[in-house]
């Protein structure tokens, strides 16, 4: 007689052990079953991950741009060419990085963001009690040079047939300190889908510009047979980068470079008032209230306080030497932004533009220093 179906009596020990479930039992502090078995963050280390979240979509490209503007900087301590230069030059050689998404928030970053803290930090550089030791006769001339050059560049991009806002950031960077005043300049100008290869276009043809006339303008000016006070302030007055400035100045003699560094810096010194002349120009084209850049305003406080004598010489010198580093980590990005490509597609008449406006302002100089100055 058999026994009972399933009763355990015939079978196999092995057969009667329960299978293992798909699913397995609810253990209520296994990972993953209930949040509260997770170890809670303490305070600090939940700020800790906050600011990795916020910062690490931007290290790549920082990373990126900061490493080709030391690479710039070593290039142009050891071979004399100007750092801007070569940040642009090795910063295009990388293009193909710029649309990587570990890069393409840095580098934004950088070009934008950096650019205007940079800018906002050259405030730093003005001397006041040097520059008005000049007198009002050059302070007046050197006003004049700056707005004749503007208007120059908006009559040559008429002419030409270009925007007028291609002929303001050609004007701007040419009449006051080539490729910082470019890029201080397009960040006030109306959005525009080729801004920025214009501005990268521009920042190239001022430093060759400025390469150039660092190189040929001393012996021009000795030719010229104009003293050392008279080639200073022609070398301050016309050249477009400081350090190409600085660089011809001391190339004639000490004092022409001391002159010439004078001349330069008041130059500097109109940029935030170009800077409003070219936002207001486009106030109707932007149809919006025009409001002044946080940056501007701290190019302004900047310069005051740094007059005032209140900043230690020490820190004065640090912060300076950081406006640098974000300038050129800035142009690197704006290099590694660039297609080469599309740059060579910019017409011809654009380079003219640059050209013409760098010679009108060496024609003026010269004529203001060799026949009205006192």
């Amino acid at each position: 007689m058999r026994g009972p179906p399933n009763c355990g009596c015939c079978t196999n020990p092995l057969e009667r052990a329960p299978r293992p479930s798909a699913d397995p039992p609810h253990r209520p502090f296994a990972k993953g079953r209930l949040k509260l078995a997770d170890p809670p963050q303490s305070g600090s280390l939940a700020i800790v991950t906050l600011m990795k979240s916020r910062i690490e979509p931007y290290f790549g490209g920082l990373l990126l741009a900061t490493v080709i503007a030391a690479s710039a900087t070593f290039m142009s301590e050891h071979y004399g060419a100007p750092v801007m230069l070569f940040a642009l030059l090795i910063g295009i050689a990388f293009h193909f990085l710029s649309e990587q998404d570990s890069c393409a928030a840095g580098i934004d970053f950088a070009a934008k963001t950096l650019l205007r803290f940079g800018v906002g930090l050259l405030g730093l550089r003005l001397g006041v009690a040097e520059v008005t030791s000049l007198g009002l006769a050059p302070v007046a001339a050197i006003v004049g040079f700056v707005l004749a050059t503007l208007a120059c560049g908006a009559a040559m991009s008429y002419l030409f047939g270009r925007r007028l806002a291609f002929g303001m950031l050609a004007g701007g960077s040419v009449a006051i300190c080539g490729a910082s005043a470019a890029l201080a300049i397009a960040s006030v100008l109306p959005p525009d889908k080729d801004r920025e290869q214009d501005t990268l276009f521009v920042v190239i043809a001022v430093t060759a510009l400025s390469t150039i006339a660092m190189i040929t303008y001393p012996i021009l000016f000795q030719s010229l047979g104009l003293s050392a006070v008279q080639s200073g302030f022609l070398v301050g007055a016309t050249i477009h980068d400081v350090a190409q400035v600085v660089g011809a100045g001391y190339s004639i003699s000490d004092e022409a470079g001391v002159i010439a560094t004078y001349v330069k810096i008041l130059r500097v010194a109109l940029l935030p008032v170009v800077m409003l002349v070219v936002m207001f120009s486009f106030r109707g084209a932007q149809q919006q209230r025009v409001s002044v850049p946080w940056f501007l305003v701290m190019f302004a406080i900047c310069a005051i306080v740094a007059n005032l004598g209140v900043v230690p010489t020490v820190p004065l010198a640090l912060l300076s030497e950081v406006s640098r580093w974000c300038l050129v980590i800035a142009i690197s990005a704006l290099g590694v932004k660039t297609s080469l490509g599309r740059i060579i597609k910019v017409k011809a008449s654009y380079s003219v533009i640059l050209v013409v406006e760098t010679l009108f302002l060496l024609t003026i100089a010269i004529a203001y220093t060799m026949y009205l100055a006192p």
